[in-house]
């Protein structure tokens, strides 16, 4: 690698711990670019592995994204230890595999709580101190499931919850733009990760394939390609801009 291109910033990366999944593999890309990087996660043992994974500067912590007065004290934590934070991924979410008429208020409020709730807690937790420093990207994972109405496992609620991100990326961008804070979003499409993994056939691989145009599933190192570029300043005039990572499975 010629340049690092996080030299010196400091990053939070939430629902992070999963091995496999998108938050893992973008806070080991961003720590492999110079970053120093916190993981969050419902799991702190969990986290605190994560990060000894990526080196001993990393952070691992506990935190639960629908927890306002949790989030901020976590952040807190993180400016009194690091001095600043530069850059926020809102990677932490779940799915179900429900039809709209399966969908009960526990499922609506577990799907839309940790997708979007937790997006707009920890912007609200990072923006004031970015914006104290006139600086700051934020990184918001939504879904192709909100562009093109449901996805390959995700129910109607997930679909919601991730299209609300859409609007939620947009709208902080527009309010933020002139603090110097970027907010942009991510919609990745089939991703091969842990989140999806136990619900996969290889009957049902090569169905999904089909559907899309480079004749594979997506990687986490997709995504978290992406999400260097958004988090670094090679895109430092891109905000509220939704970036397709989908392998052309939708072209719109």
């Amino acid at each position: 690698m010629s340049t690092a291109l996080l030299q010196g910033k400091f990053a939070v990366v939430t629902g992070a711990a999963s091995k496999r999944g998108l938050g893992k593999a973008t806070a080991r890309l961003f720590a492999e670019h110079g970053a120093t990087v916190a993981i969050l996660d419902l799991d702190e043992a969990a986290a605190k592995e994560a990060a000894a994974d990526l080196g001993p500067q990393h952070v691992g912590m506990a935190c639960n994204v629908t927890d306002l007065e949790g989030v901020k004290k976590v952040f807190e934590a993180l400016v009194a230890k690091w001095g600043q934070i530069d850059i926020l991924v809102n990677n932490a979410g779940i799915t179900q595999p429900l039809k709209t008429l399966e969908i009960a208020p526990a499922n609506y409020d577990a799907v839309l709580d940790v997708n979007l709730r937790g997006t707009l807690y920890c912007s609200q937790a990072a923006i004031p101190h970015m914006r104290s420093r006139k600086q700051g990207k934020i990184v918001n994972l939504s879904s192709v499931s909100a562009q093109r109405g449901g996805g390959i496992f995700g129910g109607p609620h997930y679909s919601a919850a991730k299209a609300g991100v859409l609007g939620l990326t947009k709208a902080m961008a527009r309010e933020f733009a002139p603090d110097n804070v970027r907010v942009n979003a991510i919609c990745p499409g089939f991703i091969a990760t842990d989140i999806t993994g136990g619900l996969l056939t290889p009957e049902k691989l090569e169905e999904i394939k089909l559907g899309i145009p480079m004749g594979r599933a997506g990687t986490a190192d997709d995504v978290a390609g992406c999400a260097l570029f958004l988090a670094s300043d090679l895109s430092a005039y891109v905000t509220g801009s939704e970036v397709d990572v989908n392998g052309g499975s939708l072209i719109h």
